[in-house]
């Protein structure tokens, strides 16, 4: 009977995943491929439920991912009464205000990409091994080129953009969304009126510090 019950157990789990069972068991998402106009409502939820390094005020984050031939799309949503949006100026401390952020990694590099995003569009996009090793990249046109789109909603904000499969070949000329990424998502505000930090995987360290790939989480391409 305790056989029975725990294979049933890890049949459960690889539905609720999303990862099937030819895959490998550390695998927490699978980033669903869309072939027409994306709906959200058909895209598996990443709950961003890790509270880090303060209290819990209440404040709640989810994030969405899906992709097609051109763009991995990313859909984040928190759910904050204060909101902290300052900051309008490409490349600002965004993560001081109330911020959504999206980090990701391939698997066989030391490289990632942090996306910071604030409730004004403002975005903070960097590349590099490093916390303090870091290449800042910008734009003119960062807004249109991401499809930056960020809205209040009644008990919070969201933001919706996309990551161009041409952008990423600017870095890995050969890359294709395909296989697995290493990926963390992340809320946090350092100047809201509740200072916050959450993550989707957990990160064991005495202070706040988002910029450690070593606690991301494995996710898949359809």
């Amino acid at each position: 009977m305790r056989k029975m019950l725990f294979i049933i157990l890890i049949f459960l789990t690889f539905i609720i995943t999303g990862c099937s069972k030819t895959q490998e068991d550390d695998c927490l998402y699978t980033i669903k491929r869309i072939e027409e106009n994306i709906n959200w409502d058909n895209i598996d939820i990443i709950s961003i439920d890790k509270i880090l390094w303060t209290d819990d005020f209440g404040i709640r984050a989810f994030g969405q991912l899906c992709y097609d031939e051109e763009n991995l799309y990313v859909h984040l949503r928190a759910v904050e009464e204060n909101i902290r949006a300052e900051y309008t100026e490409p490349l600002s401390s965004v993560y001081q205000d109330s911020c959504l952020e999206f980090f990701f990694k391939l698997v066989e590099d030391n490289n990632y990409f942090n996306f910071e995003i604030n409730p004004n569009g403002c975005l903070c996009l960097q590349f590099g091994p490093l916390k303090t090793d870091r290449i800042s990249i910008t734009r003119s046109d960062d807004k249109s080129y991401f499809a930056i789109n960020t809205k209040r909603t009644n008990d919070g904000w969201e933001v919706f953009y996309k990551i161009p499969l041409d952008f990423i070949k600017l870095f890995y000329q050969d890359y294709e969304f395909k296989g697995e990424l290493l990926i963390n998502l992340y809320k946090c505000g350092d100047k809201t009126v509740n200072k916050h930090y959450l993550s989707w995987m957990s990160i064991d360290l005495d202070k706040p510090n988002f910029h450690c790939p070593e606690y991301f989480g494995r996710v898949r391409f359809e």
